[in-house]
């Protein structure tokens, strides 16, 4: 093989693999948010059976893993929502220590947190609406999610048996329903 050939395959396998490092790091950055978190509304949603409304898991153990690097001091309920056919209401109440709401979009994007010191002791009610929704009639707080599917995720302070046990209670007071009118 003559100089100029070899360079030319040389500088011809390098532009492949610049290329194939291209392609992987804009995959890795475009689609393995939404394609992971698609498994995760899946999951959390039952694929599709349980949309709209709260999972709540049992007190964590080491050896549970559908949240990444879960804390055995947290109390956790999951909503898998779907606002394509209109908005959702959630509802978390406050508890006698730390809760916390977050939303995330289907690329994994946090858009909304809220937690208890800015809920002052009362309960949190939102209306969810879709990307360029109109916010339902009677909604106090509207928060526009970037699209149509995320997650909701809740963490309340659970340290010990009693206070999973008490947390749970609350918990369970929440919703994440389909929207249907002012309460």
């Amino acid at each position: 093989m003559t100089k100029p050939n070899r360079l030319r395959a040389i500088l011809g396998g390098l532009f492949l693999l610049l290329a194939a490092a291209a392609a992987t790091h804009a995959f890795a950055v475009l689609a393995a948010p939404s394609l992971i978190m698609g498994v995760a509304i899946d999951r959390v949603g039952q694929s599709g059976r349980a949309a709209n409304q709260w999972q709540w898991r049992d007190q964590v153990s080491p050896a549970q893993r559908d949240i990444v690097q879960p804390s055995p001091d947290l109390a956790y309920g999951a909503c898998a929502f779907d606002l394509q056919r209109g908005p959702v209401r959630i509802r978390i109440m406050p508890g006698a220590d730390y809760v916390s709401l977050s939303l995330y979009a289907d690329n994994t994007d946090n858009f909304f947190t809220i937690n208890d010191r800015k809920m002052n002791g009362q309960p949190l009610e939102i209306a969810l609406i879709g990307p360029g929704g109109r916010a339902p009639e009677g909604a106090q707080l509207v928060v526009e999610s970037p699209s149509t599917r995320g997650l909701a995720l809740e963490r309340r302070l659970a340290p010990t048996r009693e206070a999973f046990a008490a947390a749970d209670a609350v918990r369970r007071a929440g919703v994440c329903e389909p929207w249907a009118g002012p309460r």
